[in-house]
């Protein structure tokens, strides 16, 4: 008996010895100041509510791609290739996205233009493009909000100055090549920033409801057994009105939503432990002053150790 006590106690101390020496992951939060034309920024954060600048808060990387070379409403996500690889909205007005990937954040590939809606000449613009992997096929999908005017009849009253947008999308394995672009979500309202994420094999579509007339502008929840499309609402309202720019990260045993509070000039934020009630947190967490719609995404600690290293911010 004794030595089967001294057994267990071994395996115990060797499991504990390994997870202790498995590598700890942080929060990275990629964003925007003013209007996008300085470029990329970038905050980190090891508890998920306290973000702090990186490179004083400087941009990081300069847009260079479109006539008016911004680089508003950055995506970032880290594929299976190990790439960081980040699209962003490039004009208020124009019929595609930027895209440039990077290794460690820090060096960037050159930036791309890539022509999603031109192939739609009354396209008005292609806004917060975001990416999600999927695992099962093995390819990426970018999806962003676009109004081609006459397009849909529902809700082409309700928006600002006639934007009547919907959510489309495209694929891609190597983001050299895309697949025609589809339709991804119409429920017969007006509708920008999706951002997806697959819990326990279902999507959820976190999404603003951009109807103006009478005035919503909140985030509600659409979701659907298919990454590519069949999204129905499953929420009203989950966040206060006139904010935007939705991204979401699993907190410990939380789900936590973070937004732009446009209006109010700040950011803001929610949790729920079972993505149906929800609480506003906005005294619990901090961000960089004048952060605008970003994407949180975790990555090594190693990886933050580096960027300090290279921002020297610390």
């Amino acid at each position: 008996m004794k030595q089967f006590l001294f057994s267990v106690l071994i395996l115990i101390a060797l499991v504990s010895c390994q997870s202790n020496t498995q590598p700890k992951s942080v929060y990275l939060f990629s964003y925007f100041k003013d209007n996008g034309q300085d470029g990329l920024h970038l905050a980190y954060s090891r508890d998920g509510y306290h973000f702090q600048a990186l490179n004083n808060d400087a941009s990081i990387l300069t847009p260079q791609v479109a006539d008016d070379k911004l680089m508003r409403d950055p995506c970032i996500i880290q594929g299976p290739d190990k790439r960081f690889h980040m699209v962003w909205t490039v004009s208020w007005n124009d019929g595609g996205i930027g895209y440039a990937s990077s290794e460690d954040l820090i060096n960037w590939s050159e930036q791309k233009f890539v022509p999603v809606m031109q192939h739609e000449p009354t396209a008005r613009n292609c806004w917060a493009p975001e990416i999600i992997y999927d695992d099962e096929q093995q390819q990426y999908m970018i999806y962003w909000a676009t109004t081609i005017p006459g397009r849909f009849e529902a809700g082409e009253a309700q928006g600002d100055s006639e934007y009547n947008h919907r959510m489309y999308y495209t694929t891609t394995k190597d983001f050299v090549t895309f697949t025609p672009t589809e339709l991804l979500y119409d429920e017969g309202f007006n509708v920008i920033d999706a951002v997806i994420k697959k819990i326990n094999g279902e999507y959820f579509m976190f999404l603003k409801d951009e109807t103006r007339y009478p005035p919503k502008k909140h985030i509600r929840i659409a979701k659907s057994t298919s990454l590519y499309g069949g999204y129905t609402l499953s929420s009203e309202a989950i966040s206060p009105d006139w904010v935007e720019g939705p991204t979401v990260a699993n907190v410990n045993d939380f789900w936590v939503l973070y937004y732009d509070e446009y209006t109010r000039h700040h950011m803001g934020a929610m949790r729920s432990a079972d993505l149906v009630n929800w609480e506003v947190i906005n005294d619990s967490i901090s961000f960089p002053e004048g952060t605008r719609h970003g994407t949180v995404f975790k990555v090594k600690e190693a990886v933050l150790d580096n960027l300090l290293q290279a921002f020297k911010t610390e």
